[in-house]
């Protein structure tokens, strides 16, 4: 019966089991609980009022460490108010709960001793303990308090990073604002340099074709002026052949009359009125022949007059045409020099158009890649500092897991303690079942050997019970502490990996975006060479265009001028002819020199 009532009251987690066969001695073991039982000493730190966590803290009152064990506690006092026959409370498990690491941290955990000659009786404790725990209720959690640090510092660090972004967001639009800006005043400064350009154009034409125009007149009246001065020297020349001519008509006649007379003197026979008469007829013959010679010479005189001012109208017309067709060059010239200033002007726009957008893009890219190399660097400061606070974080776990392992064995070690009490207790009272019906069964004589009998039995098993609670205690302080190195060694590493992955994703995304970035700004040097090659491109095809205009016109032009001229001197040479004056080109007129 006794060794059914033991393997019934089989409580041991590490599989121990008593021997029911071994005796030995009687030893009376003392009650273990109230040699282990101790006080616990309460440290409180206080947070000071320097930061903001601190001074809510402060105001709460202090902060205290809430790692109790409420299941220990309660399952202590239900093993003290256990009744006979009942088992005691299971083994808690042995690792327990990772406690949060606290700004304030108790030594120890605060247990409720249950000692009943230990606890305050009096009314004035119990009000003290009430008003205690009223006061404890406010005070915050030291783990709320950090969690709090943490989502602040998060906060603040993201809100950083969102400043970053945002002000570099700010710097890139004013960036190219201000290109742009600056773009739009360059492309106005070079359209009012071709609307300027343009206008000098038109001023310099507009003052060309008044010379033209005042040099034409001038030109006309010097023509008339020298057509007039070679009229009145042709007349001056006539005026004197034909007083030369009247001269010498007089002076033959002279002579002939002076010849007839002397024949006449020569016959005297000839009677005077015959002599009067052959001298008249001969006087009439000679004033004829002269008056049809100097009838002839006038007409003469006339034709060459007119052939004359004919010959000089002809040459005053090729004048005016060699005139008209040299204004004509000098316009045309003056056209083509305006148009190759105007086309050197555009390429010198369109170059320094490239210059600029080329030097805007790389500004712009210059500031993309600063503002990404801010980024990145940020961003890695960022993981280094979160990467430290995660290491500091588990290093302040892992310190004080390694500082709660003492108390938590020694819990773990009064939990296993407690159960080895209950069980003697168990033991005891089966004893006593055992003992009472030994007794009433066998005879009085036999009592005292069946009492010694039982004792040592009962002592020896509470001796083998001992120890394998002591082994089983020692078997589980070994493995506790090499779980608890084994579990944070994993920890660590799995700490580092991770953050050692989240490190290598972070360089590939920078990596990644460092990339695209790149490949953006080739994309867009790329886009710029072609718009620039394009943009060339039209402006030589316009050039080329204007000057195949400027040559078709200039062609068309003289064209015209040519044509319309060879029509003057066809009609006006045809005019000549049909007036009887043939060629006129080959007259010679005297210079103004010899006048």
């Amino acid at each position: 019966m006794f060794g059914c009532a033991l393997s019934d009251s089989n409580i041991f987690k590490y599989g121990t089991t008593c021997d029911h066969g071994n005796t030995g001695k009687v030893h009376f073991l003392p009650n273990i609980s109230c040699i282990l039982r101790r006080k616990r000493r309460v440290a409180v730190k206080y947070i000071p009022r320097g930061n903001k966590q601190g001074k809510d803290a402060f105001n709460a009152g202090c902060v205290l460490h809430s790692g109790r064990f409420g299941s220990n506690s309660s399952s202590s006092r239900n093993g003290e108010c256990g009744g006979p026959g009942k088992h005691p409370a299971p083994l808690s498990p042995p690792f327990p709960p990772p406690l949060q690491d606290h700004a304030c941290v108790r030594d120890e955990a605060v247990h409720r001793d249950t000692r009943p000659e230990l606890r305050p009786t009096s009314h004035k404790s119990r009000s003290l303990d009430c008003k205690i725990c009223e006061h404890i209720a406010t005070i915050k959690s030291a783990s709320l308090i950090q969690e709090h640090e943490q989502d602040f510092e998060l906060r603040e660090q993201m809100s950083g990073y969102k400043r970053m972004r945002r002000q570099h967001q700010k710097q890139l639009i004013a960036l190219e604002n201000r290109l742009k800006a600056e773009m739009d005043e360059h492309r106005l400064r070079l359209q009012k340099e071709l609307e300027t350009h343009a206008n000098n154009t038109y001023i310099e034409l507009e003052r060309l074709a008044k010379r033209h125009a005042a040099q034409t007149d001038k030109e006309m009246k010097s023509a008339a002026a020298e057509e007039r001065r070679i009229q009145q020297q042709i007349v001056a020349q006539q005026k004197k052949e034909l007083t030369t001519f009247l001269e010498n008509q007089k002076k033959e006649y002279r002579l002939c009359k002076d010849k007839i007379k002397e024949e006449m003197n020569e016959d005297p026979c000839t009677p005077k009125e015959e002599k009067q008469e052959r001298l008249s007829r001969h006087k009439e013959t000679m004033q004829r022949s002269q008056a049809e010679e100097e009838a002839h010479l006038l007409a003469q005189q006339r034709l060459v007059y007119d052939r004359s001012c004919r010959a000089l109208k002809r040459r005053s017309l090729v004048r005016r045409h060699e005139f008209e067709q040299e204004q004509l060059r000098e316009e045309l010239n003056k056209k083509r020099t305006q148009k190759e200033m105007e086309h050197a002007l555009m390429i010198r726009q369109d170059e320094s158009t490239q210059d600029l957008e080329r030097r805007q893009l790389q500004m712009l890219q210059r500031l993309r890649v600063e503002l990404m190399r801010l980024q990145h660097q940020t961003e890695l400061e960022n993981q280094e500092e979160y990467n430290g606070r995660r290491q500091r974080e588990l290093h302040r776990k892992h310190t004080l897991e390694q500082r709660q392992q003492p108390r938590n064995l020694k819990t773990l070690e009064m939990q296993i303690k407690k159960q080895f009490q209950d069980t003697c207790k168990v033991q005891n009272k089966q004893y006593k079942a055992l003992r009472n019906h030994q007794l009433e069964v066998s005879p009085k004589g036999d009592h005292k050997t069946i009492l010694k009998s039982l004792k040592e039995e009962q002592t020896r098993k509470l001796a083998v019970l001992a120890e394998q609670y002591e082994q089983s205690i020692n078997e589980m302080m070994a493995s506790q502490a090499m779980r608890l190195e084994a579990e944070q060694e994993t920890e660590c590493q799995a700490l580092k990996q991770q953050l050692k992955q989240e490190m290598e994703l972070l360089d590939a995304y920078q990596r990644k975006t460092k990339s695209q970035m790149e490949t953006q700004h080739e994309r867009e040097q790329q886009k710029l060479e072609q718009k620039v090659s394009i943009r060339r491109a039209h402006l030589e095809q316009k050039i080329e265009e204007e000057l195949a205009a400027l040559q078709k016109e200039r062609t068309e032009r003289i064209k015209h001028l040519l044509e319309r001229q060879d029509r003057e001197i066809n009609s006006f040479d045809t005019e000549s002819r049909s007036l009887g004056f043939g060629s006129l080109g080959s007259l010679d007129f005297p210079k103004e020199d010899n006048r």
